[in-house]
């Protein structure tokens, strides 16, 4: 891919070589777990702790940044995290957005909008800064994410902060920064990876953590699925407009599929082998995608320390082979993650299932929605959470997988954390054209 810093990639590689019936329940109530055999576990397991609904507490105001689906989706599941909740304020770039976002909370949850406080525009977020807020939902595309996180941090506001938070290194670099500051000024910070926020998920962590399954050795990590979605340019969209309309097929906006979806697999194996890859080796394509300059495949073999080795494949491709899922191998067993624990027999060691309530009905808590419970429990409680670190350490573990496979080229941790790749147009941001070309990266050299 080209862009306004043509030289950028080849210039790293050069230089590097319920509310009411519920409760606030505990994890000690909800979790009913099922273990053939609890002598597997070699240590004392720390359960998780777990709130199907917010605590109440003093109303929080919350403004919106990006209004497109998930930008919809994430306000509609902060309202649906507890009471004293509100939508008071909504930026975009464009208007229609705006009235799309502006019916979806009239009509599922009879929130009327001031007009004053619907912004449009490039710097609409600067705009909606100045409106008396708590929290910001940020849910742009990737490319707008760390100048935004930057600015609420500046601005001492709580963030729900959607994956991933960058495209490139000295972005993801950026926010790794600004999460440290949120960290010094008491700001609380969740961000868009459900998995972390899952009851399944974490208990499955705690029993791993406590030794079930032995020493990590492995993990295996895929999103291979349909055709996500397109669009094609309209006479009267300028370029910057059709690239941001079509965003999650260019690059500078996503980061590409291995950074803007896949990123959800690569945090977990990174969530539960405790730390990040030095290095990657991967190969991709581009076979069918209809518009931009992104892949659609990808395969890369992530190395961590102690040569524990993760397994990373992503593909957005019609009548394939499908699925999403995280594999994690240790020395006395294996699991999915998701809920259940094998020994290397199969034998089931482990089996998480749904807490039921006290009429005995399963709660099913939706992640989407729980992500937003423990921000708004962290803040009433003064129980601090800072999520935006570790998430900016995923996002460049799958730009590091994403850089060697446009390249070819063992890419390493250390060449990630000291690259300058900046990427997509810089300067002052307008609808109208854009300096960059949809050039599909191909790994290696031509045979002479």
């Amino acid at each position: 891919m080209e862009s306004t810093n043509k030289s950028s990639r080849r210039r790293f590689l050069g230089n590097t070589a319920a509310i009411g019936a519920i409760g606030a329940i505990g994890a000690s109530q909800l979790i009913k777990s099922c273990s053939t055999s609890p002598e597997a576990s070699t240590g004392t397991v720390t359960e998780p702790t777990i709130l199907p609904v917010a605590i109440d507490g003093k109303p929080l105001r919350a403004g919106v940044v990006g209004c497109g689906g998930r930008g919809s989706g994430a306000a509609l599941d902060f309202l649906n995290a507890g009471p004293n909740l509100s939508i008071v304020a909504i930026a975009d770039v464009f208007q229609d957005r705006i009235d799309d976002i502006r019916k979806t909370l009239k009509d599922k949850k009879d929130v009327e909008l001031a007009d004053a406080n619907c912004f449009v525009g490039f710097d609409a977020y600067k705009r909606l800064l100045e409106v008396d807020l708590d929290i910001v939902i940020l849910a742009t595309p990737p490319f707008f994410r760390p100048e935004h996180f930057q600015a609420c941090v500046e601005a001492r506001k709580h963030v729900f902060c959607e994956k991933p938070v960058a495209v490139d290194p000295v972005g993801a670099r950026a926010v790794m920064a600004a999460s440290k500051q949120a960290e010094a000024a008491g700001l609380c910070v969740v961000t868009g990876t459900q998995r972390r926020h899952s009851w399944n998920y974490q208990n499955v962590l705690a029993r791993i953590n406590a030794g079930m399954m032995g020493d990590i050795v492995s993990t295996n990590v895929y999103w291979n699925q349909n055709k996500l979605w397109h669009r094609e340019k309209q006479p009267d969209w300028t370029e910057m407009e059709f690239m941001i309309r079509d965003w999650v097929n260019w690059t500078w906006l996503s980061g590409d599929h291995i950074v803007e979806q896949h990123v959800h697999n690569i945090d977990v194996s990174n969530w539960f082998v405790g730390g990040h890859p030095v290095s990657a080796m991967g190969m991709g394509s581009r076979l069918r995608r209809p518009t931009g300059d992104c892949y659609d495949n990808f395969a890369v073999d992530f190395v961590y320390d102690k040569e524990i080795h993760m397994n990373s494949q992503c593909r957005q491709i019609n009548d394939c082979a499908n699925s999403v899922s995280e594999q994690i191998r240790g020395t006395k067993g294996y699991s999915d993650g998701e809920g259940t624990i094998w020994s290397p027999e199969g034998e089931v060691l482990y089996s998480w299932e749904s807490p039921v309530d006290a009429a005995g009905e399963k709660i099913q808590n939706s992640p989407y929605v729980q992500e937003h419970i423990d921000l708004v429990t962290a803040i009433r409680e003064g129980n601090q959470i800072v999520e935006a670190e570790e998430t900016a350490i995923s996002v460049l573990t799958a730009i590091m997988g994403r850089e060697s496979a446009y390249t070819g080229k063992k890419v390493t941790w250390e060449e990630m954390m000291g690259s300058d790749m900046v990427l997509g147009p810089q300067g002052e941001l307008a609808m109208g054209p854009v300096d960059i070309k949809a050039v599909i990266p191909i790994a290696g050299s031509a045979p002479e």
